[in-house]
């Protein structure tokens, strides 16, 4: 039996509700820690990278082939994993993907350092680390699922979100130092080392889970040690056509999913694209610069986390997580009309604010609807509608912005976005979810 939702006359102390996954759950801090260490590595390496192939090339249209490079392995890999999450031991999933990943940053810190890293190099070495990301990501997520449990799910998951952007104060302001100061290879082994460090999180995990015999996958028989044992007749392409019949019963996820296809085209090629070409090209801003706006982008996601986790409840969530999301393009329109550093990251500080509060809805929504024998692939599903189109995205957006400028490709891309969430605002699935 569900436990009751809080109502509004409930007694409801917002610094307990935070300190509830701790103090309820044995395997919470340990998932917790493993990707919030992770995280600092990777977000040290996503604002290195850029500026070092722009360091190399001085072209946006290489940075969108080098980031359609790290997706596309990605997407390819994510139909699969949700067959693999669910049918197999989703820690150790997570664990062998940090394993490899270690050793991919490793490599691209070795090369680096020795000055042998070339574009073609980078991206064969980028192509398989997006790979494992879409291996390990369905994993994280279903195991979010299956730790957040309903007494501790808001909180958890505001939590989580808020500890992720506390990190993006630091990654990305020490990747900007890094790279202006040390080395781009100094920052890649940082980011290898973290790895390891998640590794070791991830094996205590493994052992509360299987001291408390938690059943991970209950649609699949376990051995004597609570690991999934997968069923020889199951067919990953009968698990995909599943995870879509799961999809189709709810029209918040399959309408948000495929309006999140275009949007994280727009949206993601801004800032992954020409938002770096903007600091570093256009404005001729030194990379710390960029590596703040980064960081106040966290800023402003933590706020709203914060926001979001005060209250146990929030109604008209449709709403709010569009209106959140269209708050977020807005900010991103105005981004080049910002005449001076302070200001650009200030909107990027808007714009985090504004995508945390969608990504909150959205991440409970689907611990909420989703069954949890079914999530790696719903998981995978999700992951596969928001990123398919992201490698056309960023090659198009390059592009685009070589042929007539950064500017203006940043207010076309920025509009449209707008433009499909105000459309997808009009349905009214979306705007009367609760």
């Amino acid at each position: 039996m569900m436990p009751t939702p809080p109502t509004k006359s409930a007694s409801y102390n917002p610094l307990q509700g935070f300190a509830a996954p701790f103090t309820r759950s044995r395997a919470f801090p340990f998932l917790w820690l493993a990707h919030l260490i992770s995280f600092l590595g990777s977000s040290v390496t996503m604002v290195i990278l850029p500026v070092l192939v722009y360091s190399l090339t001085g072209s946006t249209t290489i940075m969108g082939f080098v980031m359609a490079v790290y997706m596309l392995p990605n997407i390819i890999m994510l139909p699969i994993a949700g067959h693999i999450v669910d049918r197999h031991d989703r820690v150790r999933i997570m664990m062998l993907a940090d394993i490899l990943r270690f050793v991919i940053m490793l490599s691209t810190a070795a090369l680096s350092l020795s000055g042998l890293l070339s574009i073609p190099v980078l991206m064969v070495l980028i192509g398989f680390y997006g790979m494992l990301d879409g291996l390990f990501q369905p994993a994280y997520a279903a195991m979010r699922a299956t730790v957040f449990t309903a007494d501790i799910r808001v909180a958890a998951n505001s939590l989580t979100q808020m500890s992720t952007q506390t990190v993006r104060l630091i990654g990305p302001a020490l990747g900007g130092l890094l790279v202006t100061h040390l080395s781009a290879g100094i920052g890649f082994g940082l980011d290898a080392l973290t790895y390891l460090l998640s590794l070791v999180c991830l094996v205590y995990l493994r052992r509360v889970l299987a001291l408390k015999l938690l059943p991970q996958q209950p649609a699949a028989p376990a051995d004597s040690t609570g690991i999934v044992v997968p069923e020889a007749e199951a067919d990953w392409r009968a698990d995909f056509k599943e995870g879509i019949a799961v999809l189709r019963s709810h029209p918040w996820l399959w309408i948000t999913i495929l309006a999140f296809s275009f949007v994280n085209i727009c949206y993601g090629g801004i800032t992954v694209i020409l938002v770096p070409w903007l600091f570093k090209v256009h404005h001729g801003w030194p990379p710390y610069l960029y590596g703040l706006a980064v960081t106040f982008s966290g800023v402003g996601a933590i706020l709203g986390g914060l926001l979001f986790g005060m209250r146990p409840v929030w109604k008209h969530r449709g709403l709010m997580a569009y209106g959140g999301a269209l708050l977020s393009g807005l900010a991103l329109l105005l981004l080049p009309f910002a005449q001076t550093a302070s200001g650009a990251i200030a909107l990027f500080a808007v714009e985090g604010f504004g995508l945390m509060i969608f990504g909150l809805i959205w991440e409970i929504s689907l611990q909420e609807l989703v069954p949890q024998e079914a999530f790696g692939r719903v998981a995978s599903l999700d992951m596969l509608g928001s990123f398919a189109l992201l490698p056309l995205g960023y090659v198009l957006v390059g592009w685009l912005a070589d042929l007539i400028g950064g500017v203006a490709t940043i207010a076309i891309f920025a509009g449209i976005g707008m433009a499909c969430i105000t459309f997808v605002l009009s349905i009214p699935a979306i705007r009367r979810f609760q």
